[in-house]
């Protein structure tokens, strides 16, 4: 039987820090404001001619580089994001190009801010088949390009980034040890940009009516992830027939502090195994959960033998988790 393990992460975010204040046009003191509400201090925003494969790109030199293995090594490439380059090709397959994996196949994954867990257990799942022994898995989002910045409900609450991880097939019962994807799709109109695909076209008028920026209702979004999250950790410790009380950290998306100090009073679980680093790149989508992981294990927080549950949920609606033993 093949588990899959983490071999190496990486991670990424674009130089130009954005501070709160920079929202001072939308509201009085911007920064008491945004950080009363969310946590969150700055974020980071790409440059006009910087694209998400470009972020998706260095996070998996950077994963590639602590592994100590050239990229024709690799599988497979899945890029988990809701902000691509184009609406065609594949994110992925301008990654596979950047890096050199000639002997992967690439292809993109959208399940908006859930995307990063997405990703992870469809590549376990091609690893614990047998057929594949290196998969590279990314999450990576440029949120700055499409955002309504008149709408102070959403545009203070996202940044730009990338996340990596390679995980290898191993025999040892250590790794991805359980791990469950949810979705309701009741509720996919709750996050969305309306003007963007096949149903509504970006056109002059969709434009001008700002249509092909991002909108989300947050009080419902709010009340979704605060349902959904206890229900994640049940799931997954439930499934691998483990206590809650094992988990040594959980690494959630970056959304909201106030979801995580809620979750905390819910569960009982100490908001110091909370794993966060929003109030510095705000929510960056899919990137947000593998940041989050590359900079706790570079740090040392996270090491040999812990427990460690990561979770998703966003857009779709869709969320899920994985619980790893590293």
């Amino acid at each position: 039987m093949y588990y899959s393990e983490i071999v190496a992460t990486g991670g990424f975010v674009p130089e130009r820090v954005v501070p709160n204040d920079f929202f001072n046009y939308l509201v009085e003191d911007a920064d008491e404001w945004i950080r009363s509400r969310t946590g969150i201090g700055e974020r980071r925003f790409v440059a006009p001619d910087v694209a998400t494969s470009d972020l998706a790109t260095e996070a998996a030199r950077r994963a590639l580089e602590m592994a100590g293995m050239p990229a024709d090594e690799l599988d497979c490439i899945i890029v988990a994001t809701s902000t691509p380059d184009m609406i065609l090709p594949s994110t992925a397959c301008m990654v596979q190009k950047n890096i050199g994996a000639g002997n992967a196949f690439a292809f993109d994954m959208n399940a908006v801010c859930s995307g990063f867990v997405y990703a992870v257990e469809t590549a376990d799942n091609f690893i614990r088949s047998g057929k594949y022994r290196r998969v590279m898995v990314i999450g990576a989002d440029t949120y700055s390009k499409i955002l309504d910045f008149d709408d102070k409900g959403t545009c203070p609450l996202f940044g730009d980034g990338a996340g990596a991880l390679i995980l290898g097939r191993t025999e040892e019962k250590k790794g991805i040890l359980q791990s469950v994807v949810r979705s309701d799709g009741g509720g996919w109109e709750l996050i969305q940009v309306p003007s963007s695909g096949s149903r509504s076209p970006v056109t002059a008028e969709t434009i001008a009516a700002r249509e092909n920026t991002f909108k989300m209702a947050g009080k419902q979004v709010f009340v979704f992830a605060t349902d959904v999250i206890p229900r994640i950790i049940a799931d997954v410790t439930g499934g691998a027939g483990i206590e809650v009380g094992e988990i040594d950290y959980i690494i959630p998306h970056q959304a909201n502090v106030r979801i995580i100090d809620f979750i905390s009073k819910k569960t009982g679980l100490g908001k110091e195994r909370f794993l966060l680093n929003l109030h510095r790149y705000g929510n960056t989508a899919a990137a947000s959960v593998g940041l989050v992981l590359d900079e706790n294990l570079r740090n040392g927080t996270i090491r040999p033998g812990q427990l460690v549950l990561m979770m998703g949920f966003g857009g779709g609606l869709s969320w899920g988790g994985a619980l790893i033993r590293f």
